[in-house]
């Protein structure tokens, strides 16, 4: 294990953002992860991650050697949208996790990433490298990729403040009368069963969908949706809360639906950010995957 000292020469600056401007290649998450290991000292004593500085603080950081990777690379097809030297968008596929979980070490997008790409940020550890957020399983569509810490770290910072652009499309069961909304509603987890998230005031966090009709069928509506905050299933919890739930659903869902689908109709199809490197922004869309298109020209042929 590496030790590195620093004296302070600044103050009422947090010790997070002090020891990641002085240090290269730290970022303030990989940081405040060492302070939460108590791998952090200032004058020989433990701190939080809101301590700021004081000038002659002697802050002392231990660095552990970094554990091997012991996820596989494998050779996967994906869908490469974009990849540069900072970051990669991809385009995943419905049925595919993203990354390994105790009982599902395999066939992730993780997997796939580490046997295509050549670096990954590290700071969400051995089992997410790169991985800046997530979609569910059964949920398709684009996804940012983070190839080193710094544009790691800029990228979670623009989530953390809601400036990256988030647009889904979905199917969701019923027709909404109203062309706009938003679903305003906090979501935590449900407290009758904790696989689950609900919408509730109890432990739980600012949850922001706004939505759109594009079309209305005889008992179906195509909706985009655009997120201003992004809690676990969000759209499929708020979905089901107005009372239209996302079709395909198993778990917010219709328990009985017309259509034989192995997941959820909802795609994330456009997302948009500032580049790590060139401060530009940049935006992706995607096509809706071929199930999804079916099922809709299905629908248009019924009427």
């Amino acid at each position: 294990m590496d030790e590195i000292t620093l004296v302070v020469e600044e103050e009422n600056i947090r010790i997070d953002s002090y020891i990641a401007n002085k240090v290269e290649n730290m970022s303030r998450n990989s940081v405040q992860k060492l302070i939460i290991d108590n791998n952090v000292t200032v004058n020989n004593k433990q701190i939080k991650q809101n301590y700021k500085v004081k000038i002659n603080d002697i802050i002392k950081i231990k660095i552990e050697e970094p554990k091997p990777l012991n996820i596989e690379a494998e050779n996967i097809d994906i869908n490469i949208v974009y990849e540069d030297k900072d970051v990669a968008v991809i385009n995943k596929p419905q049925g595919m996790v993203v990354h390994p979980a105790p009982g599902n070490m395999n066939g992730t997008l993780v997997n796939a990433l580490l046997f295509k790409l050549n670096n990954l940020s590290s700071i969400n550890g051995v089992i997410r490298p790169g991985i800046v957020h997530r979609i569910d399983k059964n949920t398709s569509g684009l996804l940012m990729i983070a190839k080193n810490d710094v544009a790691h770290n800029c990228l979670a910072k623009q989530l953390k403040d809601h400036t990256i652009t988030r647009i889904y499309y979905s199917l969701v069961e019923g027709v909404i009368k109203e062309d706009k909304g938003k679903i305003d509603a906090p979501i935590g987890r449900s407290q009758n069963d904790r696989k689950k998230m609900t919408v509730t005031n109890k432990n739980s966090k600012r949850a922001v969908t706004n939505f759109e009709v594009l079309e209305r069928f005889e008992n179906y509506t195509l909706v985009k949706l655009k997120l201003e905050t992004g809690r676990t299933h969000q759209i499929r919890v708020h979905m089901k809360y107005i009372g239209y739930p996302v079709v395909g659903d198993d778990v917010y869902g219709k328990r009985q639906q017309q259509f034989k689908l192995n997941g959820q109709l909802l795609h994330a199809k456009i997302i948009g950010f500032i580049h790590p490197t060139t401060n530009i922004y940049m935006e992706f869309d995607s096509e809706l995957p071929d199930y999804f298109n079916n099922i809709l020209n299905n629908l248009k042929n019924m009427e």
